[in-house]
């Protein structure tokens, strides 16, 4: 039986919990983070790990929508997979060792599992179980799911948590060609996602790590708490990663590597001085001493710059000649001397590496003498070696990082500027790189494969998947946009992931006029606005202060200009502190344009 009360469907503050004015200090520093816990949107529950409260779980319902509209757009079917998954699984892809970032633990019965950072190794063994015939695929499927990383130092609240929200989607076709297609247009819908958002962003050549694959491009917010570094070209799109740094110089022609250090490569542009950059490998044999010039003066600038070692590059190096480094310990050369001081050293093949720059003339002998006495160096047996050229070619070494200013090489006209930003979105080709390792094969007509030729009377052969993997870090773009936005009063969100559009802000008496123009808004629309009332029992500039520090896109405010002329005053802080009086009948239109414009 029908009661007849008709229920009340606005949207109110009074019904969300909104824990505003947090635990966090006020402070001057833009910092997203701390915003978004002042603000009632987050609360650090563990290191690296945040609970999600009501305003922040809306914009991140909002972000899904927004990726899912994207997703269907190419018909990526959306799933959930288990964040529990097998350690022998990713033994078996090669992925699991010692030093792993990663939560693992044993059931009552033995039987080793682990908390799942990504799902790689999951959804190959998945789809390599149920899809059989080349006429399945491709073979599209994503999910927005809990990912888990066991973070040594979690750091900057949702930018790099122990606990966090990721988009990963994987694409499986038969033939590289065909990879290679669905990998650009993925790459297309990466765009459209971050044009949505009207924020500005760089997508960069990357490095793929330990993913795997040849070819990878990330998507980058410029941010001064960021942790990557990209550089971009004045002149043409180049623009990449500094991971992608592989420390190759200048070819060098008609020499062989000498077997100790003299002047060798071309002539260096004049160095200030010679900067000492040491590490040591991962065995802790070997110690690595990369030399380069500290100071350099540029084209066109007559002071001297100071310029840094570019890790990624010395590791590139490093890998090449054989070797992985250690570029997180602290004080590498006592650990490399702690080795050679041993009392049996045995046949632990101690050595030194010296790396130099080709920009850097090189020692005349090997400086030994600096590190150990002679007696140790000799019972120890240490090795000494000189690299001045990328091992196994005839191109000298650049271990520089990109300074602001350098002449592209791409283009040769435009200079090169870096810009320190946070990752949010990466898509990777991986080609067979799981498929292969875990045995997730295709039945293909050899007619549709380049060369259309199996074996003699073959109807079908067998070839590994190819495969794709593209992710967006849906909690790292909560944090990435408040901090990018923010101001010194508050927040302020994109209006296609704000928890709401629009806030209307009333002190007492103008309870049933509020409700009016809440009724103006979301009725009688083709897309109603998304709007809340604040209908809390504070003050009413309480309730003004707090609605800028959520960042509510726009605010309207019942004030005098409402009960003198029934005009609404109508904020909006991104658009140039916007501030206009609009009659009823023109509010949903006014509002709509600004929204049009976030």
């Amino acid at each position: 039986m029908e009661s007849g009360i008709k229920q009340d469907t606005r949207n109110r503050l009074s019904t969300f919990w909104v824990p505003t004015g947090g635990v966090a200090e006020k402070s001057k520093k833009k910092d997203g983070n701390e915003l978004l816990v002042r603000a009632g949107f987050i609360r650090q529950a563990y290191s690296g790990i945040f609970h999600l409260l009501p305003l922040g779980l809306r914009v991140q319902q909002k972000l899904e929508n927004l990726i899912d509209k994207h997703m269907q757009s190419i018909g990526a079917s959306k799933l959930s997979l288990s964040s529990l998954s097998s350690q022998e699984l990713w033994k078996r892809s090669g992925r699991l060792n010692d030093d792993s970032e990663i939560f693992r633990f044993n059931d009552r019965k033995g039987a080793s599992f682990l908390l799942a950072p990504t799902h790689e190794e999951e959804i190959t063994a998945l789809v390599g179980s149920l899809v059989k015939s080349y006429r399945d695929l491709p073979l599209r499927v994503y999910q927005i799911t809990r990912k888990y990383r066991d973070e040594p130092r979690p750091r900057q609240g949702l930018l790099r948590g122990r606990e966090f929200l990721m988009k990963d989607l994987y694409t499986f076709d038969y033939s590289a060609e065909k990879g290679l297609d669905t990998y650009n247009t993925v790459k297309e819908v990466y765009t459209r996602i971050f044009d949505d958002l009207r924020l500005p962003y760089l997508v960069a050549a990357a490095d793929s790590g330990n993913m795997g694959g040849d070819l990878s491009h990330e998507f980058h917010f410029e941010n001064p708490n960021g942790e990557d570094t990209v550089i971009t070209c004045t002149n043409c799109s180049h623009a990449f990663n500094e991971e992608i740094a592989d420390g190759r110089g200048p070819k060098v022609e008609n020499r062989q590597e000498p077997e100790h250090s003299e002047p060798f490569g071309p002539s260096p542009p004049p160095a200030i001085s010679t900067g000492e950059w040491v590490t040591i490998s991962r065995d802790k044999s070997m110690l690595v001493r990369a030399y380069y010039p500290k100071y350099l003066f540029d084209e066109g600038i007559s002071e001297p710059v100071e310029r840094q070692i570019n890790s990624h590059a010395l590791q590139s190096v490093a890998r090449a000649y054989g070797a992985e480094l250690d570029l997180g310990v602290k004080n590498p050369l006592e650990a490399w001397k702690i080795q050679a001081n041993c009392p049996e050293p045995g046949d632990r093949n101690l050595r030194v590496l010296d790396v130099y720059d080709f920009r850097v003339r090189p020692f005349d002998k090997p400086p030994l003498n600096e590190l150990l006495d002679s007696e140790t160096a000799e019972r120890a047996k240490v090795q000494f070696r000189s690299l001045h050229c990328y091992p196994g070619t005839t191109d000298s070494l650049d271990l520089l990082r990109v300074a602001s200013g350098d002449k592209c090489s791409r283009c040769g006209e435009g200079v090169l500027h870096p810009h320190t930003t946070i990752e949010l979105g990466h898509t990777f080709h991986l080609g067979t790189r799981y498929s292969s390792a875990l045995q997730a094969n295709v039945a293909v007509d050899p007619t549709k494969l380049i060369g259309g030729k199996g074996p003699e009377g073959a109807s079908s052969v067998l070839v590994p998947l190819e495969m794709g993997c593209h992710g967006i870090g849906v909690s790292r773009m909560i944090s990435a946009v408040a901090t990018m936005l923010a101001d010194h009063k508050g927040l302020k969100w994109p209006q296609v992931i704000a928890p709401f559009s629009a806030v209307i802000c009333f002190g007492k008496g103008f309870e049933q006029d509020a409700e009016q123009v809440y009724d103006a808004l979301v009725s009688g629309q083709m897309s109603p606005i998304d709007a809340v009332l604040d209908d809390r029992s504070h003050t009413f500039p309480w309730k003004l202060k707090d609605a800028d520090l959520i960042g509510f896109p726009v605010i309207l405010v019942l004030g005098k200009q409402w009960r003198s002329s029934k005009l609404v005053e109508v904020q909006c802080r991104q658009l140039d502190n916007f501030k206009d009086d609009v009659p009823l009948n023109e509010l949903p239109s006014v509002v709509s344009s600004l929204l049009a414009k976030l």
